[in-house]
């Protein structure tokens, strides 16, 4: 008998909704059918203006009217992917919908001049699960992150748990790199005794997409061409690494809130030179802030990329000069499609909290404790 689930991502780099039908029969999650839905441009630009940390005047308008969009936009991308996948909505037990991160300040966030306070720490994701449910006809569970934050976690990364089910291996040490506007790691140690960590490493995609829209009018480097076309400075490249994320210990979690383009120009400040070197140089930051990361935790093993920065030829090439110790490949060669790993991750998700099964990693993500995570909004 099927037991189908849908899982629904939309990450910091806005290129897109991911939307999976996954089946769970069997041991490993079988892939039936993935749609990618675009985000309308209005739609986007409403987006990165919610996620800017120069509010505007009519945030909490803006956000009430986006969040209904996001949630219509999620509902169509599963009516479209049912369509295809000839899969009626009554045949899926439920939807899993990470939703669309406006504000991630786990650690608490600076106000009227006072210094953060972990216990305000906060995570926001938007894209009404109730229109989802209505407009679907199909059970959501969605706000997986909260609980973890209020147990004193992150509330990311929340995928080493499905990392662990779906790639770990008791006969070799594996290292999942998930790459989007945000890069995150997962090691998957072969002695079960150990535990599995994982975190944020820094900017995966995001800076590199900001960069090349304003420069070139393009949504993302498309194979990395134009950052290939640059050189790494190095000078810049020292100045971006100074910053404290980068030697600051697990767990930790960052978003479009720390690195964006405000940020790289402040460290820019008035030098000049040509933007497709700043490309470039940007490509070796989310390189050796990934590699240095996995250099700490183990000495061996195989590194396995996904995520859409996987898809980056630059990206991949550079990664692996700063881990020749390693073999890096993406994991399709694990059996799974690395531009769907995520969103099958939160379909898993979905699953877990079915069947009340806990979802986070106290190891990953600093919670006090493991937790069935997500809240059920039901179409009925």
């Amino acid at each position: 008998m099927n037991e189908l689930y849908i899982g629904l991502m939309s990450g910091t780099s806005l290129d897109g909704i991911d939307a999976v039908l996954v089946d769970f029969c069997q041991d490993a999650p079988r892939l039936i059918g993935n749609h990618a839905q675009t985000i309308p441009n209005v739609l986007r630009t409403q987006i990165q203006q919610l996620c800017d940390a120069e509010l505007p005047a009519n945030e909490i308008n803006q956000m009430g009217a986006v969040d209904r969009q996001i949630g219509l936009l999620f509902a169509e991308a599963v009516l479209t992917l049912c369509k295809q996948s000839g899969v009626s909505p009554k045949d899926i037990k439920a939807i899993g919908s990470h939703g669309q991160t406006i504000r991630h300040y786990p650690n608490g966030h600076d106000q009227q001049g006072l210094s953060p306070n972990k216990q305000h720490g906060f995570t926001l994701q938007i894209g009404d699960a109730n229109t989802i449910a209505v407009q679907t006809g199909i059970d959501v569970v969605a706000d997986f992150r909260k609980k973890d934050v209020a147990l004193g976690g992150q509330g990311a990364p929340l995928v080493p748990a499905f990392h662990q089910y779906v790639f770990g291996d008791k006969s070799v040490d594996r290292m999942i790199v998930n790459i989007g506007g945000m890069a995150n790691l997962t090691f998957l140690p072969a002695q079960r005794e150990q535990q599995v960590t994982g975190y944020d490493t820094g900017p995966g995609n995001t800076l590199l997409d900001g960069w090349c829209i304003r420069h070139t009018n393009q949504p993302y480097d498309k194979d990395g061409s134009w950052g290939r076309s640059g050189e790494l400075n190095q000078a810049l490249l020292q100045r971006l690494l100074g910053d404290d994320y980068f030697t600051q210990a697990s767990p930790k979690s960052t978003g479009r809130e720390k690195f964006n383009l405000s940020w790289l120009e402040a460290i820019l400040g008035d030098q000049s030179m040509p933007v497709q070197d700043v490309q470039a140089t940007l490509v070796h930051l989310s390189a050796i802030s990934i590699a240095d990361e996995i250099k700490q935790i183990t000495n061996k093993g195989d590194v396995y990329l996904c995520g859409g920065g996987s898809r980056n030829g630059y990206l991949v090439e550079t990664i692996a000069l700063y881990l020749n110790e390693f073999e890096v490949m993406n994991t399709e060669v694990l059996g799974v499609n690395p531009d769907w790993v995520e969103a099958i991750a939160f379909a898993w998700l979905a699953r877990a909290y079915v069947l009340k099964q806990p979802g986070n990693m106290p190891s990953v993500t600093g919670a006090s404790r493991a937790a069935v995570l997500g809240c059920y909004f039901p179409f009925a």
